[in-house]
């Protein structure tokens, strides 16, 4: 049985440094790459490393945008606390609820492809048996200390930063001998640029690479809700933000240049792996399990982090009022069980859709369309945060030392950016059906939350978990 405290509980600020930079590198890479990868260049072409270095230009603005603002003042556990204090309560409530589902969704997602990714070894097993197996063990192992998420976090990450690099070096040498695949294909950087290969579905394919690329950065703020498990967080936070635009060309730009040179695009298989694939094609099987192994690894880590983030978001949504005071308690090992719990059974439940999608595929566009809504919907919230934090608290801006580059203007951008993404899913029939379906998700919180505002009218008046 597990014991809780009696007393007020409090996040333990156990994840140091080396914990930070590799959670921060693992959120960089995620199934998105190792997965959807196939499909975004089947669309776009070779023009999607541009997709990826468009997007991850405005990530790292985003991630400068809420480092500022968690570092102006340490009791802001995440940046639901700090949009809640600045744009408002329903924002606190709207942006809590919705990064939950998000990494619901992710998780559950990532459960799923595990399953296709081990068909690559057992063509015939049903895919729910590994998702189910995967959930169980995730959630077991995040039920002991928030220390051991950041080593199992630690450890992936290293297994997937050592893949993509040994993907490179590997991709650079054939091209460098002008290896011949034995399907006849010469690896080449020429390929990259070849007629037909940059835009081959036109200016329309260029746009729909956006919505699984957008999925692939899912996670790059995650260490925005560790704030208040890091250790010296004024130097790691820093450290671990100015590291994404080399992580972004390294882990994104290189390594599917180095896809596309050896494969060519016209051979890049869309419902599969094409890490898996640069490997099979260049005659090394062996190599191409080892691969499937880290890929099945990186969903692992993203789906670790799922179960990680969801039971802190609803730990932190019950301390600032904006959730159940039943999430509001923590083990002896300091971890929100209850948050875990719900989390882990609402993520039970959504593996269903692999029995009314059978095909990993179909069902990981659909998840991934559904979180790149909700997240698109929380990093613009960051940037309206940002806006109104310069408007309200200039003297904290003016005492930053992590300042955002680009300030009021570059907030504005990204702001832009996002609305121009969510027009661009509008156009794809496989996006457009989760587009029209979600708005649902923002009335049901949009009801939730005014039931929550009567009752909390009803209720003698206490003091306000809001931080200020």
């Amino acid at each position: 049985m597990v014991k809780f405290k009696t007393k007020e509980a409090n996040l333990r600020r156990e994840l140091s440094n080396r914990h930070i930079q590799l959670m921060s590198i693992g959120g960089a890479i995620g199934t998105g790459l190792f997965m959807g990868a196939g499909k975004t260049i089947s669309v776009s072409g070779t023009s999607i490393l541009l997709t990826y270095a468009i997007i991850g230009f405005f990530m790292f603005f985003m991630m400068r945008a809420m480092g500022e603002i968690l570092l102006s003042n340490l009791k802001f556990r995440s940046f639901s606390d700090f949009c809640g204090h600045y744009i408002g309560p329903w924002a606190g409530f709207f942006i809590g609820w919705a990064y939950w589902l998000i990494w619901v969704v992710v998780a559950i997602a990532d459960c799923a492809v595990i399953g296709g990714y081990l068909k690559f070894w057992y063509p015939e097993l049903p895919t729910w048996i590994p998702a189910l197996l995967v959930l169980a063990t995730l959630f077991t192992l995040n039920l002991v200390a928030v220390r051991l998420f950041g080593e199992m976090e630690f450890w992936f990450a290293i297994i997937k930063v050592l893949a993509i690099v040994g993907l490179i070096v590997t991709g650079a040498f054939l091209i460098g001998v002008g290896y011949i695949s034995p399907n006849g294909v010469e690896a080449s950087v020429a390929h990259l640029v070849e007629r037909g290969v940059v835009f081959p579905h036109g200016i329309t394919g260029f746009f729909a690479g956006f919505q699984i690329a957008i999925f692939s950065f899912v996670g790059v703020e995650l260490i925005g809700t560790t704030a208040a498990e890091t250790k010296n967080p004024e130097r790691t936070l820093p450290r671990a933000i100015n590291a994404v635009p080399m992580r972004v060309l390294i882990f994104y730009v290189l390594s599917l240049g180095c896809i596309i040179s050896v494969s060519s695009w016209a051979h890049i298989d869309p419902a599969k792996s094409p890490f898996v694939q640069l490997f099979v094609l260049a005659g090394l099987p062996a190599a191409a399990g080892i691969i499937n192994l880290v890929v099945i690894t990186s969903a692992m880590s993203a789906a670790n982090s799922g179960v990680f983030a969801t039971s802190r978001m609803l730990y932190g949504m019950a301390a600032s009022g904006q959730g159940s005071s039943l999430f509001h308690k923590l083990s002896k090992a300091s971890v929100p069980v209850r948050g875990l719990v719900f989390s882990t059974l609402c993520m039970l439940s959504g593996l269903s859709v692999l029995f009314i999608m059978p095909d990993v595929m179909d069902a990981f566009v659909m998840l991934s369309t559904v979180t790149a809504i909700l997240i698109i919907f929380v990093w613009g919230m960051i940037f309206v945060a940002y806006l109104l934090y310069r408007r309200q608290s200039p003297e904290l801006h003016d005492a930053s030392e992590f300042r955002m580059p680009g300030g009021i203007p570059m907030a504005w951008c990204g702001l832009f950016f996002f609305g121009f993404i969510l027009v661009l899913l509008s156009l794809e029939k496989d996006t457009a059906r989760a587009l029209t379906v979600m708005p649902l998700w923002f009335i049901v919180l949009t009801i939730a939350y005014r039931v929550r505002i009567k009752k909390a009218a009803l209720m003698p008046t206490t003091s306000s978990g809001t931080i200020r």
